[in-house]
């Protein structure tokens, strides 16, 4: 019988305010949302404790014990893989996979899908406000597009030091690094014309264009 927290009852987008929305308010914890955010956008992949310290940026403790709590709620899976020397199954080799069978996966991968807009919408807001923006764009990881050199490109004039705290904020909710590209628009429409290679493999690729003030 699963026993489902209130954390995953409670969770609801309609009561979030756009300007202080955390991914914490709805999971109860910072640890735990960021876990579940990148098990859940990799449903494919397992993760060692270690590296899912490295990747949510939190304490080896604080991941073990949401760990327990989410293999407990059998929306992770503990699985235990082999010594690369003995080749024998160790407890120090203990890896995590997200539960695609768990009653509830679907769910919480569409409310995720739905937190992404929410973040992605919040950090287009804040950086609007603190410059001009001509041009705006998401994608390399954002649209499963690695061989795009960038994430971000955002054309127009805002302080590099405004924008950085801007993407490390952003970047602590996703939760992972991102490469992201400011253009002056002078330096856009120069390179549109003479067909740069980078500009190029950005505006023919998947992306998703949020401000667009260049084209008519």
């Amino acid at each position: 019988m699963y026993i489902i927290p209130g954390w995953i009852l409670g969770a609801n987008l309609a009561i979030m305010s756009k300007k202080t929305f955390k991914l914490e308010q709805m999971f109860g914890s910072k640890t735990r949302a960021h876990l579940l955010a990148l098990f859940l956008q990799h449903p494919e992949e397992s993760f060692f404790v270690r590296e899912l310290t490295r990747r949510v940026s939190a304490q080896l403790n604080s991941v073990r014990r949401e760990l327990k709590n989410l293999v407990e709620l059998r929306l992770i899976v503990e699985k235990i893989g082999p010594d690369k020397v003995t080749k024998k199954l160790s407890e120090k080799k203990k890896y995590y996979t997200v539960n695609t069978n768990f009653i509830l996966y679907e769910d919480l991968r569409s409310l995720f899908q739905k937190v992404q807009i929410l973040l992605k919408q919040n950090l287009v807001q804040e950086i609007e406000e603190k410059g001009r923006v001509d041009y705006f764009a998401f994608t390399g990881r954002f649209v499963d597009a690695p061989d795009i050199p960038t994430d971000i490109l955002i054309v127009g004039a805002i302080k590099q030091a405004d924008l950085e705290k801007m993407i490390s904020k952003f970047e602590a909710e996703i939760p992972y690094e991102i490469n992201y590209t400011l253009m002056p628009k002078a330096e856009f429409l120069d390179r549109r014309q003479v067909a740069d290679r980078f500009l190029f493999s950005v505006l023919n690729g998947e992306k998703v264009v949020m401000i667009d003030r260049l084209h008519p």
